[in-house]
């Protein structure tokens, strides 16, 4: 019997663990955790009957604890309670699905206790991949992929020698505005951008997608994940996201992992590995799919492409300036305090305005995210005024 937590347990990954946890009725659910959404949780926890229960806001942990009253679960709330959950002794899977740098702390925290990181949560390497990869190397723990694209690169990896790795094809859907001018998206509203052609994700991983940033998310993220120089990561738009992604050999062989675009394919193999179990998820029909094509990205268009490769090759806080100014500005966008287009040209000006630190310990990644809040708070009432 497997035993997992789930970091984030009631967003797009988490509901979809529990639905693999579901079918294959050999993994035990130990934890979970939520942000505000105490009624799934409850019912989470009526069903999966976990030991912990983890909610961030305070006041919602306490309607949570009266709710679940009945039953043998403690219930714990912040940062506190997500340490707890992620240093359970008795998991041996901690699988990380909340959204955004809150992920860090806890991922190092289940690393220290030896317990493997089922990766769903890309901004923990995007940020902090210089402390995080040493680290798991030295406990000996496995740093799983969850995403479907690193997932794709890993299975491409597999069994392959690491020098052989002529590059990485990093493929994306191009998001729902692919195509459209810098004039269209000037016009693009928050129910516009969540419209995604492919995949069923939560809110902030959608805006990420149209606006393209999250590519460059998964760049960066790659980079750690894999050991490999920036140079050697190529994106590439492939529309019909049935090629995950694909790694091109020294000798010309591309290996290639394909599917039909559900994310529970990763997270089940990131549960599993080294091992396969059937899942009864659609296959792919070939006739039916037709062509497969591809072309590079707009990234003078997209800015936010430019913007992370800047960030990757900067190093240093710079990749923490990128993702914090994200995270704000997306949930400001999501509230149509802001324009599609704001989100690159302000995190543009967050990294041309605040000053870099060059290898980053895990305080100074915190800080430099308060002060990227800050300057965009500040920015936000100057433009106001």
């Amino acid at each position: 019997m497997k035993k997992i937590v789930i970091l984030g347990s009631t967003g797009s990954i988490g509901t979809q663990t529990l639905e693999i946890v579901r079918e294959q009725k050999d993994i035990e659910v130990l934890g979970v955790s939520a942000g505000t959404n105490i009624a799934l949780l409850e019912k989470q926890i009526r069903e999966f009957a976990p030991k912990i229960a983890v909610v961030w806001d305070e006041r919602k942990a306490k309607e949570l604890a009266v709710a679940v009253g009945d039953l043998p679960v403690k219930v714990y709330h912040g940062m506190e309670g997500l340490l707890a959950l992620a240093t359970m002794p008795e998991a041996k899977i901690v699988v990380t699905a909340v959204v955004g740098m809150i992920g860090i702390r806890p991922t190092i925290a289940a690393i220290k206790e030896g317990k493997d990181i089922a990766l769903a949560n890309k901004e923990t390497l995007v940020t902090a991949g210089h402390l995080i990869m040493p680290l798991a190397k030295k406990k000996g723990v496995s740093i799983l992929p969850v995403d479907s694209e690193h997932s794709a690169i890993f299975q491409s990896l597999n069994g392959e020698e690491k020098r052989a790795v002529s590059r990485i094809l990093l493929t994306a859907s191009g998001g729902p505005f692919r195509g459209f001018t810098k004039e269209q998206l000037r016009s693009v509203r928050p129910k516009d951008a969540l419209k995604h052609p492919n995949w069923d994700m939560g809110n902030k991983i959608t805006i990420d997608s149209a606006t393209m940033v999250n590519k460059g998310l998964e760049l960066m993220e790659a980079r750690w994940l894999f050991d490999v120089d920036i140079s050697k990561i190529e994106i590439l738009v492939h529309p019909q996201s049935i090629i995950h992604s694909m790694v091109e050999y020294e000798d010309g062989a591309v290996i290639a992992q394909l599917g039909v675009p559900d994310m529970k394919l990763p997270i089940q193999y990131a549960l599993y590995y080294p091992h396969r179990r059937y899942a009864p998820t659609q296959r792919l029909d070939f006739p039916k799919v037709g062509a497969l094509t591809f072309e590079k990205p707009d990234a003078e268009t997209f800015e936010g492409l430019q913007l992370a490769l800047k960030a990757a090759r900067g190093g240093g806080t710079m990749p923490v300036v990128f993702n914090a100014a994200n995270e704000y500005l997306v949930a400001r966008f999501l509230k149509e305090e802001i324009g599609f287009l704001d989100i690159p040209a302000l995190i543009g000006d967050a990294m041309e305005a605040l000053p870099g630190i060059p290898d980053p310990d895990l305080e100074e990644i915190l800080y430099m995210e308060k002060e990227t809040y800050a300057y965009l708070d500040k920015r936000m009432k100057l433009d106001r005024s």
